[in-house]
């Protein structure tokens, strides 16, 4: 399991990082917001440990940033800023938990622990189309029951059309929804990682999964209309 811990105090970011080491967790450190983000959005992580007074990006900022790249990924925000507004403001934003410094590890390492049993006991919802299934929890995709390597976006992209099964879905659609951007600047990539996917989820395959609804965008269903 991998962790990031988004934090800009420097003590304290090794204090959490040597202890979850300790609870046998593999633990990355993001030192502000932007750093935060860009890890976010080229990792693989299970928990997001984030504080919420950072330089460049917010933690505030950063929450729905986390939730438009990955809707499920638990985030634990910890803080100094204690009150209730402030608890409530972070959980309205997205937080799945709040913990307030200062605070014993036991207590962390217990509310990680308890972050990862929701989320795979979620995870056991699997997304399927014929016999291709991903896990969002896990990260994995096989198709008749062999490993398939995806890139993070093709993941994303792969996710998003699983999600929207047998719906059309436009190119506007999945960049706002898997790039987090406007149309117009990424107006052929969408028809590239369209390709990427074909290539390594369709091809060698039946039936075909993925297909092109002109005029329209992309729907995955398990047969052909």
């Amino acid at each position: 399991m991998k962790i990031l811990v988004v934090e800009d105090e420097a003590k304290v970011a090794g204090f959490i990082k040597r202890g979850l080491e300790q609870a046998h967790y593999e633990v990355d450190i993001a030192s502000d917001g932007e750093e935060g983000i860009q890890k976010i959005r080229e990792g693989d992580y299970q928990v997001i440990l984030l504080d919420l007074l950072l330089p460049k990006i917010s933690g505030w900022d950063l929450i729905p940033l986390i939730r438009q790249h990955n809707p499920m990924l638990p985030i634990v925000a910890i803080t100094g800023k204690g009150s209730i507004e402030d608890r409530v403001r972070g959980l309205n934003l997205g937080c799945d938990d709040y913990l307030v410094k200062p605070f014993a590890f036991a207590e962390l390492l217990a509310r990680v622990d308890a972050q990862l049993r929701r989320v795979a006991a979620l995870g056991l919802a699997e997304l399927r189309v014929a016999d291709l299934v991903l896990n969002p929890v896990r990260r994995k995709v096989t198709r008749a029951g062999r490993n398939i390597e995806l890139s993070n976006k093709e993941f994303s992209l792969l996710e998003f059309l699983l999600r929207h099964k047998d719906q059309n879905v436009t190119r506007e659609m999945i960049v706002e929804n898997v790039w987090d951007s406007n149309y117009g600047k990424v107006t052929n990539v969408v028809d590239v990682y369209i390709n990427y996917l074909r290539n390594k989820v369709d091809r060698g395959f039946e039936p075909r999964l993925i297909h092109t609804v002109r005029g329209a965008g992309y729907i995955i269903r398990s047969q052909e209309k």
